[in-house]
């Protein structure tokens, strides 16, 4: 998992002085968000996350790289029935793996850019909201993710995974070619020329040949690519047509003057013919050398179209914070990503995964020490997650809770990312990986500071409990599956040893350290913020210690500053997002937070799936007043404190049903309107009949 969270706070907050003051002085007027109707409110998406410094930031950038950068309104028209064919990256900005592997990608974009016409290298980025839909319909669970799509496809595919031994530059192309020559003639890319080789007799039959080309021979041996590669290489050049033929045939060598493999025999368009010298049997020198050639030159037009262009990127506005202070804006960012965008990668969870997910939203909703509308919102959900009687759930269930459809007041989640303690100089670095360290260290030094939190949930009375639940959230849900593969690792070495909270407190920290020293130098590093063992001695000078001349930790000391940093009393609601006024718990999932956009047209609902509706009526719940969690309630006398306890309150006002003043009023405007056309369906049939006895009575004569 890539360490950019407490531990890379060691340096300095980076930002010019006079900048941070301007922004300190001056404060964006609030817009007040338009209210939609209820009907609209209901179908209405929650709103994505704007391009602000918080969002997740491409690592491929069109017009500056080769890559193709898709993005969920153009991948399905790029892949679908092209006349090339595809292999698409599904990346996220905030995977330290896929950080590392971006400049592979972009010089193996770069190294096969005259290819296009054949098969395109793109990427498309998962972490970003507008592409959640997208991505969980090509069923993209880890990242990065290989795709390849065949040209002339015309039903809706995911794709085919990637299949090579390892992600280096060459054994990629290399599979390239191998997914190129599995198209059948019906789909054959029409600009990419024939990638087999011909016969001998066919060789023999183009020497002595007059044309208006000239004719390239690349000899080589069956299991060379040199000569596919260089075909694929003059795809966009004029004035040569490229040919390979296999070494097997000794009379055909000697006729040839072919001394190794692999070589080139050219033919002129005047039917002259000869070996040609180069200086390495390389790819890059025989195309080098028949690019050069006279009357060879790149054909008008030879480079396609860009599916889409990238926006303009904004400026990145710093926050300054102070590096002592946990934030409740990273924690709730997090969060958000964690459920609307990483978790909603599946469409539908079952067994070990709904078991997994359940767990873990156990101790989210005991042991997060967020505001009390955030936390009431994680109450709400484990509780409708333990009372379902289903063994399958669709994750659209569930984020129709997170997002509020059902509009119960006093619940609340931001819908848009904005870090404080996690942002990076860049921002495509730091950011949800650090906000999810920030987590997992919040979690378990709640459960070791309040020992009753999880009682009566199952988790009781197991110190692993926390970290076994962090380690399968991690196994089964973290998108960077290498991450979770290393996790997984130090897991099983030593998370056996852990006998007491407080040790789970420590063996957290001694194993992020792990993480840090080992992506030391790395490019998902920020240099500003660079991995160092945390805490450093500036935060806290009691726990490092020398002893006979080698520094060690005092992790008696370390384990105090740990259960200080990430208790509650640590954390500070500034930049957190604002919970609307007294009474109102979110805000209606179709209306627009400030710094957000407009939801995007999402694509067609799956369904297959199973319809669930979110709970509008839960069972009678104690109201937050009546908790008992020292520690992690607000205090009574702070704004946010009382606001969140009278949104709580009013969700509970009716007889604890959790409906709000507007919802029983529009029961009684619907109660009072049926019984008003029952009344006139009433007096219209009794009219009616009347009307049809007079009709049809017929006095005796």
């Amino acid at each position: 998992m890539a360490a950019a969270g407490t531990a890379a706070s060691a340096a300095r907050s980076p930002g010019a002085p006079a900048a941070a003051a301007a922004a300190r002085t001056r404060r964006p007027a609030r817009a007040r968000p338009a209210r939609l109707p209820p009907l609209l409110v209901l179908l209405a998406a929650a709103a994505a996350a704007g391009p602000s410094a918080g969002g997740a930031a491409r690592l491929y950038r069109a017009g500056e790289d080769a890559v193709w950068v898709l993005d969920s309104g153009s991948v399905r028209g790029a892949t679908a029935n092209s006349s090339a064919a595809w292999l698409v990256q599904f990346y996220s900005s905030w995977c330290g793996h896929c950080i590392g592997y971006a400049p592979t990608w972009r010089a193996l974009a770069a190294d096969v850019r005259d290819w296009a016409a054949a098969i395109r290298v793109a990427a498309l980025d998962c972490a970003e909201e507008k592409n959640q839909e997208v991505c969980r319909a090509y069923d993209i669970h880890f990242y990065p993710t290989f795709r390849y799509f065949k040209a002339f496809t015309k039903d809706f595919t995911t794709g085919e995974n990637f299949k090579g031994p390892d992600r280096e530059l060459q054994t990629v192309r290399q599979t390239m070619i191998n997914f190129l020559q599995n198209h059948t003639d019906g789909n054959w890319p029409p600009a990419c020329p024939s990638l087999d080789p011909i016969r001998p007799s066919d060789v023999f039959s183009l020497i002595n040949k007059r044309g208006d080309r000239y004719v390239a021979l690349l000899l080589e041996d069956d299991s060379s690519y040199v000569g596919r590669e260089v075909i694929l290489d003059l795809i966009p050049y004029e004035g040569v047509a490229v040919k390979r033929a296999l070494g097997s045939d000794a009379a055909l060598l000697q006729k040839l003057g072919a001394l190794s493999l692999p070589s080139c025999y050219l033919i002129h368009p005047n039917g002259s013919h000869g070996p040609v010298a180069v200086g390495k049997p390389l790819r890059s020198f025989f195309s080098s050398y028949l690019r050069s050639l006279p009357g060879v030159r790149k054909k008008a037009g030879s480079l396609p179209g860009r599916p889409i262009k990238e926006e303009s990127s904004e400026a990145v506005v710093w926050r300054d914070f102070d590096r002592s202070k946990l934030y409740t804006a990273d924690l709730e960012s997090g969060l958000h990503h964690l459920l609307r965008v990483e978790l909603a990668a599946h469409r539908s969870l079952a067994g070990a995964e709904l078991k997994t997910l359940k767990d873990f939203v156990t101790v989210l909703a005991k042991l997060f020490p967020g505001r009390p509308p955030v936390r009431k919102l994680l109450e709400m959900l484990q509780e409708w997650l333990a009372s379902l009687p289903l063994d399958r759930i669709p994750y659209d269930a569930v984020l129709d809770l997170v997002n509020n459809k059902m509009r119960i007041s006093g619940i609340f989640l931001t819908n848009h990312i904005k870090w404080v303690g996690c942002q990076g100089s860049r921002p495509e670095l730091r950011g949800y990986s650090c906000s999810l360290w920030k987590l997992f260290h919040t979690l378990t030094v709640g459960a070791g500071t309040h020992p009753k939190a999880l009682d009566g949930t199952g988790l009781e009375d197991d110190p692993q409990a926390v970290l076994q639940t962090i380690r399968r959230y991690v196994h089964v849900f973290f998108g960077c599956k290498e991450c979770g593969e290393n996790f997984e690792e130090m897991a099983k070495e030593s998370i056996d040893s852990v006998k007491t909270p407080d040790q789970a407190i420590l063996w957290l920290w001694r194993k992020h350290n792990l993480v840090n020293s080992r992506l030391a130098g790395h490019p998902s590093e920020d240099p500003k913020f660079p991995k160092v063992p945390w805490p450093s001695p500036d935060l806290c000078p009691a726990c490092h210690e020398e002893i006979k001349g080698l520094v060690t930790w005092n992790e008696g000391q370390v384990l105090l500053f740990l259960k200080q940093h990430y208790s509650r009393d640590n954390l500070v609601d500034t930049h957190s997002a604002d919970l609307g006024g007294p009474g109102e718990g979110a805000p209606a999932p179709g209306e627009q937070q400030e710094g957000s956009q407009a939801p995007p047209e999402q694509p067609p609902a799956d369904h297959g799936a199973e319809s669930l509706r979110p709970p509008s009526l839960l069972p009678r719940r104690p109201r937050l007043s009546e908790r008992s969690q020292p520690g992690l309630e607000l205090p009574r006398g702070s704004r946010a404190g009382d606001e969140g306890h009278r949104g709580a309150e009013a969700a509970v006002a009716f007889l604890g049903t959790g409906f709000s003043s507007l919802d029983m009023s529009l029961c009684v405007v619907l109660y009072a309107a049926s019984a008003a056309f029952l009344m006139v369906m009433y007096f219209f049939f009794r009219v009616r009949a009347k009307r049809w006895r007079v009709r049809h009575h017929h006095p005796s004569v």
